[in-house]
């Protein structure tokens, strides 16, 4: 990945630029880079960029971390009516 104007979190519009500037400043882990850029925080919950967030982060690092708290996914939010819930929806009314 040369070019660093690569979007890695389409979500969040994070660049690859911007996760390689916040690794060098804070020698971050992947859990980090997540909350101080927001990558991996939008709409998929991490589901497309996680792993290529977790490579960028190996790429940077010389001895993997142990301890580190790995990164969780996060369901999508969708608006579901107060009729679903209820199970009105798969009432008939005759």
């Amino acid at each position: 990945m040369a070019d660093e104007n690569i979007i890695i979190c389409r979500c969040e519009e994070v660049t690859l630029k911007e996760i390689n500037q916040t690794i060098d400043h804070y020698h971050c882990s992947s859990r980090e880079v997540k909350l101080r850029t927001r990558a991996g925080m939008g709409y998929c919950g991490g589901r497309t960029c996680r792993s290529m967030i977790d490579q960028i982060v190996q790429s940077h690092e010389a001895a993997p971390k142990t301890d580190e708290i790995s990164l969780s996914y996060r369901p999508p939010v969708r608006p579901v009516s107060f009729g679903t819930l209820g199970g009105m929806d798969l009432v008939s009314e005759d």
